[in-house]
């Protein structure tokens, strides 16, 4: 794990980037395809967005203008919960690759569990990925009740889990829970929406090694093993998140980080979620 390049094996075989950029409330067009395209050139090989997101087209042509061939780039979606379903999820898989104009997509996610639906959702996605159009598939926002009640009746077990995780809402009972399934945590939100950048702890820790604050969460995220997607559209601020491969938190460090936690959420509760 020494360079933006570096990937965890998944359990569909595929490799995944440990760090990515998140392109969530970036707006469709000029913002989104600059942001993605600095992070590609700036070394990013993940992007993360979504169909809720509204900005699955400037993805695509991002990729497309980016001069990096489609092969060494991991693109995420994600189908939302309107679309939940087994008929209407492929529907919006065939919405979402047109959008972004590819062939395939690397990793297909259920955005949150709507409750009733998931598990047709989920036989959606089985469907794509034998069929060659999404190479691995995922789930997001699942709690451990979630996972457990999906993989009874599941023929292929999610890959990933991409779900709120920072230092505030540090998520050890499911990261534990992922680890003894062979399921990849990967974390939305890593910075908890702003609300760490001033911590004391993490500024103090930040200020040995000449790093932010920003900088030490995410080196903490990728010494737990955590795939993480920081979200910016500025690209100081995308090459700065990624400037995080050339220290090492001690393991007091690590602990004193891990003492933060609050299972404080930025956002929706999956059990108690407006779907």
């Amino acid at each position: 794990m020494n360079n933006l390049q570096s990937t965890t094996t998944l359990s569909s075989g595929y490799a995944m980037p440990w760090l990515g950029l998140g392109v969530y409330k970036a707006q469709e067009g000029n913002e989104v395809v600059g942001a993605v395209k600095a992070a590609i050139a700036h070394g990013y090989r993940s992007i993360d967005t979504a169909a809720l997101y509204g900005n699955e087209e400037g993805v695509g042509k991002a990729v497309r203008e980016s001069g990096v061939p489609r092969e060494e780039l991991f693109i995420t979606t994600k189908v939302w919960n309107s679309d939940h379903g087994y008929d209407s999820t492929l529907k919006a898989f065939e919405q979402s690759i047109s959008k972004l104009g590819l062939d395939y997509v690397d990793l297909y996610l259920i955005h949150w569990p709507v409750k009733g639906k998931y598990k047709d959702t989920w036989r959606a996605l089985e469907k794509l990925q034998k069929d060659g159009r999404v190479r691995t598939i995922g789930v997001s926002n699942f709690h451990v009740h979630h996972l457990e009640d999906l993989m009874q009746d599941a023929e292929v077990k999610p890959a990933v889990n991409q779900v709120e995780l920072h230092p505030l809402l540090s998520q050890t009972e499911l990261r534990s829970y992922c680890k003894s399934q062979g399921i990849q945590i990967e974390a939305w939100s890593p910075l908890a929406a702003g609300q760490l950048l001033d911590n004391e702890v993490l500024a103090g820790i930040g200020a040995k090694y000449g790093k932010s604050t920003a900088q030490v969460i995410i080196r903490w995220d990728l010494q737990h093993e955590i795939v993480t997607i920081p979200k910016s559209v500025k690209e100081h601020r995308i090459i700065e998140n990624a400037d995080v491969f050339d220290f090492e938190l001690t393991a007091d460090e690590m602990q004193q980080i891990d003492g933060l936690n609050r299972n404080q959420r930025t956002g929706g509760d999956p059990d108690n979620f407006n779907f």
